[in-house]
């Protein structure tokens, strides 16, 4: 049995960046990020949750860092941008493989949801070679109001249990965190009201017949679905990710 002592949640705070680079040049901005970027960030205070590679999407690379609070994220995020050698070093050929990096959400965890639980010592290397790392899959809902904390009581009492009986176990529940930016040097979407859930899987034929049978469901579409409308949330913009070979979150 893998010895789970080590394991820690992370993190009250959480950005989702969402990156639109240059044709081709995602594979430059993972190998630059997973070689530099990883440990200089954690160096000053910031977990760097996972990088993922986004299927059906071949210019998109998306990763999740982590903090402490607000206060927090703006010295740390100061120290990296400001001072670090890695991003000193590296940021000219970073910035050169990026269209837009604007597409970030600042998320908390919601209710009961500790948010991540994770072992930074399972973290594979710097030289690490690719391996499997199976399909992490997020599901965003946008809102015209605030979710609500009925949603997210209801959401762990009888939707989680349904997900669950359909072979969707979720690793953690998020709502949108609304302090003011607090590095307004890097933007963020601002003003907007967002729930989100994220599962992780050994395969993507895994996903999508665990996917099917929650949606065949009778109490999906006649009970669950209707209260995701009741309260105000729309379709999900669903993301397929996978994990790069440095990603910490991974199945």
């Amino acid at each position: 049995m893998p010895d789970r002592t080590a394991r820690e949640t992370c993190c009250p705070i959480l950005e989702l960046r969402q990156y639109l680079l240059r044709p081709g040049q995602r594979d430059r901005m993972i190998e630059l990020f997973d070689r530099h970027f990883v440990e200089s960030q954690e160096e000053v205070g910031i977990r760097v949750v996972g990088q993922f590679r986004v299927r059906d999407q071949p210019d998109a690379f998306l990763w999740i860092r982590g903090f402490p609070d607000m206060p927090s994220r703006a010295r740390s995020l100061e120290a990296f941008y400001d001072r670090s050698t890695a991003w000193r070093q590296n940021k000219e050929a970073a910035n050169a493989t990026m269209i837009d990096f604007s597409n970030v959400l600042l998320l908390r965890p919601a209710g009961r949801s500790p948010g991540f639980v994770l072992d930074p010592a399972e973290r594979p290397g710097p030289e690490a070679p690719d391996a499997d790392g199976g399909v992490v899959v997020a599901e965003i809902y946008s809102s015209a109001r605030t979710v609500s904390k009925e949603f997210i009581a209801g959401f762990e009492s009888d939707v989680i249990p349904v997900l669950r009986r359909s072979g969707v176990v979720p690793l953690a529940h998020f709502v949108n965190e609304p302090a003011v930016n607090t590095f307004p040097r890097l933007p963020v979407r601002e003003g907007e009201h967002v729930f989100a859930w994220f599962a992780a899987f050994p395969d993507r034929a895994v996903w999508l017949a665990a996917s099917n049978s929650l949606r065949a469901q009778e109490v999906w579409n006649g009970t669950i679905a209707p209260r995701f409308a009741a309260a105000g949330l729309g379709e999900p913009h669903v993301l397929e990710l996978t994990p790069t070979r440095r990603s910490l979150l991974r199945r």
